[in-house]
């Protein structure tokens, strides 16, 4: 008869213990960072969508110009002619893919539309309203990180998979981490398979800066408020007003980064847990990296995929790539 401990499965962290780790591997690093994949709870995902609002945040606008106007090019880059799994990574309300999806399905397509999201929040929303305005549409929301959900879309159908990757989100890594990524992905890709990304290109930069840093201070209150999150839910006690945003952009390395400046030396609890801050020390809260287009050239190379397509916007600012294995 086997012991106790060699019967007893292994129980698997909660959404809370990983946030938790997370949050503390970050911000015991040198220099702290925390992951913008957190900025997204309710109130996250409202502030998002005032980000995107803004006259100043171009990068929406620039790809529902693609989706929008160039629907057609776009589900002919994807070869609807077969059956087929459209999977959105990181779909939010699927604002833009709603316009390919509503396309697909008045063409009488045989497809199945997949999207993952961390915020189980903005898959309700996205369920609701895509059904009411699309009733054809046979949508399975998938809740989780990336490569997990994208394992069990794999489990779930045998179909071919097209996957969205919109809004530039490849530009929230680094260029290394970005090749590692599309990596990752190229493995779970099959011969047939498509990555449809969203790039946003370099363009001047008052521009671009502007974007990140608006003068209603929306940016600053979504990065502040991953700290009012881990306060809700990790049990800190981050004093908002203790930390002020700080935006940056290299117009040469494409890398535009936003940080949360501590006004001065302090101790945060999270939990059983104690950070201390000095004075003007960062937390590396995100980068939103623009790219030229040789940059995604090299990217799609380095880790194993083709470019068979690219859809610029009208001004020329934005571009999404179409790549097969």
């Amino acid at each position: 008869m086997n012991s106790p401990c060699e019967t007893a499965p292994l129980l698997e962290k909660s959404p809370t213990q990983t946030f938790l780790k997370d949050v503390l591997e970050g911000l015991s690093a040198h220099p702290k960072k925390l992951s913008s994949k957190y900025f997204y709870d309710k109130n996250g995902d409202h502030l998002f969508q005032q980000i995107m609002a803004m006259p100043e945040y171009y990068l929406t606008k620039c790809e529902l110009d693609i989706f929008k106007n160039k629907t057609q090019e776009l589900a002919d880059s994807i070869d609807y002619s077969t059956p087929f799994d459209l999977i959105e990574l990181g779909a939010g309300d699927a604002m833009k893919s709603s316009f390919l999806l509503e396309h697909l399905c008045n063409l009488d397509c045989d497809f199945n539309y997949m999207p993952i999201d961390i915020s189980g929040n903005i898959l309700s929303v996205l369920k609701e309203n895509l059904t009411e305005k699309i009733p054809a549409l046979n949508i399975i929301p998938l809740e989780g990180d990336y490569f997990d959900m994208l394992d069990e879309a794999t489990k779930l159908s045998e179909r071919r998979k097209v996957v969205l990757f919109l809004g530039g989100n490849i530009g929230n890594m680094s260029k290394d981490e970005a090749v590692n990524f599309c990596t990752e992905l190229r493995k779970r890709f099959s011969p047939g398979d498509l990555l449809l990304t969203g790039f946003d290109l370099k363009k001047n930069p008052h521009t671009i800066l502007a974007a990140y840093n608006d003068g209603a201070g929306i940016t600053a209150a979504f990065n502040l408020n991953l700290l009012a999150r881990m306060n809700r839910e990790l049990n800190a006690d981050f004093i908002l007003t203790n930390f002020e945003h700080y935006q940056t952009y290299d117009p040469t390395s494409g890398a535009c980064r936003s940080f949360l400046v501590s006004r001065f030396d302090q101790t945060v609890h999270i939990g059983n847990h104690t950070v201390g801050f000095k004075e003007n020390e960062l937390i590396d809260m995100e980068i939103s990296q623009k790219f030229s287009l040789e940059d995604i050239q090299n990217m799609a190379k380095k880790s194993w995929f083709r470019i068979v397509d690219e859809i610029k916007d009208s001004k020329g600012w934005f571009v999404d790539s179409i790549w097969t294995v």
